[in-house]
């Protein structure tokens, strides 16, 4: 994010005084009109990179807002700060830790050092030892402690080791081996533990313990409970080996708790919690949907790393969404974004988003100590599926308390017509494929002109302007996107 400073305040600089000005003329301006005014405004405010079509042109903005953020953005340095993060400096200035999460998806030749050493290799060592955990958990080569195949996997975290692979397993769940049986566990809660184990067979049943020190409170006191329900319906104590993995780098502690270390799966404290899906924190998807697929949704990561790293910022998706997130919290004082994916698979998105953006941006002050006076980040919150307005709207709702907000629609991946055509049960994960993301109120399909099927808001009286940008986009520039929209 872009953050006040001592040395050069940024509510003070001409960029920002411009888009102060700019906010006054355009606050009230309505979305229809600047449709009407610009007809090309479907075609202008749309971004694509690794796969993703963002349609950004629902929101209050003009060419002069994008020019202006992205100047702010350039005298702010975010292209040398960028660089800094994928070369591997300390830029994590609290704890002087590198922030290299994205060399947990780099390729295996890449080369990214931390402390002069190169930490590819040992990234893609951890990754083929839990490929080969994973292929032996699934073909049912790994046998429990009574000598049954494991059917049902319990993760046993906090945090970003608890969200993200909860999150990740019910977005790939198409692609799962349904042969086995996923829950998750993070409430210390006695009624979490046992809701998520009433139904299983200890001799069937596996659980992986995601610490990395292996003292988390929270984690530890679910692992002890797991391990004193496995001990008593076992009756053997040496059972735990058998049904226990941990994610840490406290071998000594796996090792006191009754885990063989050969099944412990490292991580680095250059890997955010927030971030560590990818790391050995993922074991649980790798289980679920196979190391081939795991390693397709590392490859859909390293695409958009590498977009992000080399696109120009005014074309750049997550540098737009950032970009407009200033936009709106520090001048519109959005304090919320609304997460709505239409995909039933993305129901844990929106808390997924939550925790990642709110430990993120959730800091008070910037990297010379002082407190940060901007209020720069816009909080997410959201739930999949239509029931959704029932629970957002009314705290919109004409006399409530001002608290202005924006809105991501995420569509649905696939439609039950077609959806068995394009994903047809263990059909690999493809990184080159496409889906969408638009900024907008409410949406729909265009029931405009022809067959155009683009999804542009609904309105009343719709202009029929509008609908011109429908039949450019149905050429060069959509390349297909209608279909993911």
């Amino acid at each position: 994010m872009i953050r006040d400073s001592a040395e050069a305040p940024l509510t003070s600089s001409a960029t920002w005084q411009a888009l102060a000005e700019h906010h006054a003329a355009i606050k009230d301006v309505h979305l229809r009109k600047l449709f009407v005014d610009d007809r090309k405004r479907a075609v202008r405010f749309t971004a694509e990179g690794a796969g993703i079509f963002l349609d950004y042109s629902k929101n209050r903005i003009t060419g002069e807002t994008v020019a202006l953020l992205v100047k702010l953005a350039e005298e702010r340095g975010l292209t040398e700060k960028r660089a800094a993060m994928f070369r591997g400096d300390k830029i994590n200035v609290t704890e002087r830790r590198a922030v290299l999460h994205t060399a947990l998806r780099a390729p295996r030749d890449a080369v990214i050092e931390v402390d002069g050493r190169n930490v590819v290799p040992a990234v893609h060592a951890v990754l083929d030892r839990m490929a080969d955990f994973s292929t032996r958990v699934r073909s049912g080569a790994w046998k429990g402690h009574t000598g049954k195949r494991i059917r049902n996997v319990v993760n046993i975290g906090i945090g970003g080791s608890h969200v993200g692979p909860e999150m990740a397993y019910l977005a790939l769940r198409r692609y799962s081996d349904r042969n086995l049986r996923f829950r998750f566990i993070a409430n210390v809660d006695g009624a979490a533990f046992t809701e998520a184990t009433q139904d299983l067979d200890a001799a069937e049943t596996l659980f992986i313990v995601s610490s990395k020190t292996f003292t988390t409170l929270e984690t530890m006191s679910n692992a002890d409970v797991a391990r004193a329900w496995l001990i008593n319906k076992l009756g053997d104590e040496s059972a735990v080996a058998k049904h226990f993995a941990a994610v840490s780098t406290n071998a000594a502690g796996v090792r006191a708790f009754g885990i063989d270390t050969s099944n412990m799966f490292e991580f680095w404290d250059w890997v955010g919690g927030r971030y560590s899906l990818d790391s050995a924190i993922g074991l649980s998807t790798m289980l679920a949907v196979g190391p081939e697929n795991f390693r397709a949704m590392l490859a859909g990561y390293y695409d958009m790393d590498v977009h992000f790293r080399t696109t120009p910022l005014d074309r750049n998706l997550p540098v737009l969404l950032g970009l407009l997130t200033v936009w709106y919290a520090d001048f519109f004082g959005a304090e919320t974004l609304a997460v709505l994916p239409y995909a039933q698979n993305l129901a844990r998105f929106p808390a997924y988003l939550q925790q990642l953006q709110m430990e993120s941006s959730g800091k008070v002050r910037g990297p010379d100590a002082p407190p940060c006076r901007l209020w720069d980040r816009s909080d997410p919150v959201g739930r999949a599926g239509h029931g959704r307005p029932a629970l957002l709207l009314p705290a919109a709702a004409p006399g409530n308390a001002p608290r202005a907000s924006r809105l991501h629609r995420l569509p649905r991946a696939y439609e039950p017509a077609r959806g068995a055509a394009r994903f047809a049960d263990g059909e690999p994960l493809r990184p080159g494929g496409r889906t969408g993301l638009r900024q907008d109120g409410r949406g729909g399909r265009c029931r405009g002109r022809g067959s155009c099927r683009r999804a542009v808001p609904r309105h009343g009286r719709q202009p029929a302007e509008q609908h011109a940008p429908c039949r450019a986009a149905r050429s060069a520039h959509a390349r297909g996107a209608h279909r993911a929209l």
